[in-house]
């Protein structure tokens, strides 16, 4: 059984985990009578770690660590609880490919690294990769810095990282999903790029099982065995620093005008997860993701209380995209790129429409950044994307059923639409609403909270 204090307390895992961490939000995990986790000092500042004593303090300061992970992001600066808090803050993101796995089935992951790793390569990202086994599964990395500073200029880190590990797991899809299918499922390749996310720092202890988290890069791949991350004799590659600036821009380029910005919120509200479900059609119906069930409702909604179709859709389209950036951003962040900001020289107005105040254009459409959502938008983001899962006229037609189920007040108060028509069906939409199995005793719980009860509803 490693010790991790004494684990903790060797060179070469200092100065990696040192260096790894600096400029990083850093936490920690272990256990005392059962799972423990902290990311703030005692004082309430984010953990950091820039020193081999800041690693020794807060050894000391919470002894029952165990696992140490940090942000992929680097800050410019980590010194208040508002530091880490503000997305203009972030220097650099790492993109990373998780992909989780079990020992049983680790030459598996290996192949799917190799999947990754062979299409990076071939869109020129060959330098500035590195892999890393966290004990159980491992990452598939692109050093932060491959991204040029002119890049970084014009598109937030965070959309680049997630555009990127967005846009190759949709193209391995298929790939990926049949290597999934011969472990039976146990096999999961993942987007988790997001504001807060953190990952395991190089050398640090698995958090479960006596195991390291070791890095190699990829020509090492064909000699990798799990014996690799032995905690008392790690093999581990400290050239997961070397990388070459701007190598990475021309496939992040390539992704983000695939996913497209300003419009980049609606994928990070809905990241890809690759894997098989046994027991289920692969040619399964699916569901339908969040932002199209925001943006339908919201469209049947305004319909509802207005009349008019062809500006239902557009306020449709904004208000999904706008709950979208809000989800990912935070409500009190002003982006600072001229794709996703108002443009001062475009005449436009505020106007208050259902509780809510929304940028509306000369031509009476509304608007997110610069950009009009108008009704073909609509038919092809919401509409097109709800026709590939079940009849879109027939999903419109119940999303208007359902919201005939509540009260006006409640369709025109933005909070309690979201609490009380959106959220409760957000997530099993063909279900709840489209085959008509919604629990009507929800509606009436939640009612009671805002202190008002929903109709009944109307007899057949």
């Amino acid at each position: 059984m490693v010790n991790p204090r004494e684990y903790y307390r060797r060179g070469i895992v200092v100065e990696e985990i040192v260096d790894f961490s600096k400029g990083r939000w850093v936490s920690v995990e272990g256990y005392r009578g059962g799972r423990v986790f902290a990311r703030y000092w005692r004082n309430g500042l984010p953990l950091t770690i820039v020193s081999a004593s800041d690693l020794e303090r807060l050894l000391a300061v919470y002894p029952w660590t165990r696992t140490i992970y940090a942000t992929l992001n680097r800050y410019y600066e980590i010194n208040t609880r508002e530091s880490v808090e503000s997305l203009d803050n972030i220097a650099y993101t790492t993109p990373f490919w998780d992909i989780d796995s079990s020992l049983e089935y680790w030459e598996k992951t290996i192949e799917a690294t190799k999947l990754i790793v062979d299409f990076l390569e071939k869109h020129g990202v060959v330098e500035s990769v590195y892999l890393l086994w966290s004990g159980l599964g491992a990452h598939v990395r692109i050093h932060e810095e491959a991204f040029s500073p002119e890049l970084l200029e014009k598109y937030h880190p965070l959309d680049v990282a997630y555009a990127v590990v967005e846009y190759v797991l949709r193209e391995l899809k298929n790939k990926l999903q049949a290597l999934s299918k011969e472990t039976n499922g146990v096999l999961k390749i993942e987007n988790l790029v997001d504001a807060k996310r953190v990952f395991t720092v190089p050398l640090s202890l698995h958090r479960r099982i006596d195991k390291v988290a070791v890095a190699f890069k990829p020509s090492e791949i064909e000699e990798f065995t799990p014996e690799w991350a032995n905690p008392d004799k790690p093999r581990h590659n400290r050239d997961w620093r070397k990388h070459v600036v701007g190598e990475a821009d021309e496939l992040a380029l390539k992704a983000i005008n695939a996913l497209g910005l300003p419009r980049l919120a609606e994928f990070h509200a809905r990241q890809t997860r690759i894997t098989y479900k046994p027991g289920k059609k692969e040619e399964s119906r699916g569901a339908i993701g969040r932002f199209q069930v925001m943006g339908l409702l919201q469209a049947a909604r305004y319909y509802l209380l207005t009349g008019d179709l062809e500006k239902a859709k557009s306020f449709g389209l904004n208000r999904a995209i706008f709950y979208a950036w809000a989800k990912y951003y935070g409500r009190t962040y002003k982006p600072k790129h001229p794709t996703t900001r108002m443009r001062e020289d475009k005449p436009w107005r505020l106007e208050k429409v259902l509780g809510e105040e929304v940028p509306v254009s000369p031509r009476g459409w509304f608007m997110i950044g610069d950009r009009e959502q108008l009704p073909e938008d609509y038919d092809e983001n919401i509409a097109s994307k709800i026709n590939a899962i079940v009849p879109y006229e027939k999903a419109w037609k119940k999303a208007l059923e359902y919201l005939k189920q509540f009260p006006e007040n409640v369709l025109r108060d933005p909070q309690k639409f979201y609490k009380l028509v959106y959220e409760p069906v957000r997530d099993r939409f063909i279900e709840k609403v489209v085959e008509g199995r919604f629990e009507e005793k929800k509606i009436r719980t939640l009612d009671e909270i805002f202190g008002f009860r929903a109709k009944e509803k109307k007899k057949k």
